[in-house]
């Protein structure tokens, strides 16, 4: 049992070329299950891995680089085959370079080796899971516009709002 987290997010990084080609080939109705799925694994391997006291450190690495293959690369393929707004997709991109920059540098740089994720970053990680949900429901003919337009302002809020809160918590402490 303790394996099943690991198992999870294992599984979620494998569907990913799957899931990309489908969009590629714009069989939304196809994606729709498959990435409610993903969203739900991604809450229930968490869950079960503090819940069963199965957390690894290979979980702490694979579940983040699931997280972001899965949803980086879902809004760059949404924004090359033009299903969104390229700028849209370039707000959560830059988001999450800017992040792994950052925490390269301070890699390098000091001896901080700890990055966990805020509330905010799970916030925003969350909501554009609800987003790209909407959006691919919207394109597959089963959402509504008004939804989708909000939840994509509000994952533009959240993405910036993270950002902000990353780059105060990295900021050098006065002594």
């Amino acid at each position: 049992m303790k394996h099943v987290p690991n198992l999870l997010t294992a599984a979620r990084l494998a569907l990913a070329p799957y899931l990309f080609l489908l969009m590629f080939r714009h069989q939304y109705r196809t994606i729709v299950p498959l990435f409610i799925i993903i969203g739900v694994t991604d809450v229930v391997d968490g869950y079960l891995a503090r819940r069963l006291h199965a957390g690894s450190r290979l979980g702490a690495y694979l579940d983040p680089i699931a997280d972001k293959i899965l949803l980086s690369g879902t809004f760059l393929v949404l924004a090359l085959t033009g299903a969104i707004e390229s700028w849209l997709a370039a707000v959560v991109l830059g988001r999450d370079v800017m992040i792994l920059a950052t925490a390269g540098i301070l890699y390098m740089t000091t001896k901080r080796r700890n990055f966990p994720p805020s509330r905010w970053g799970k916030a925003s990680t969350l909501v554009q899971i609800v987003f790209l949900c909407f959006q691919i429901g919207l394109l597959a003919g089963i959402a509504v516009a008004p939804a989708v337009t909000a939840l994509k302002w509000i994952t533009v809020a959240f993405a910036i709002a993270s950002l902000a809160d990353y780059a105060w918590s990295v900021r050098p402490k006065s002594s």
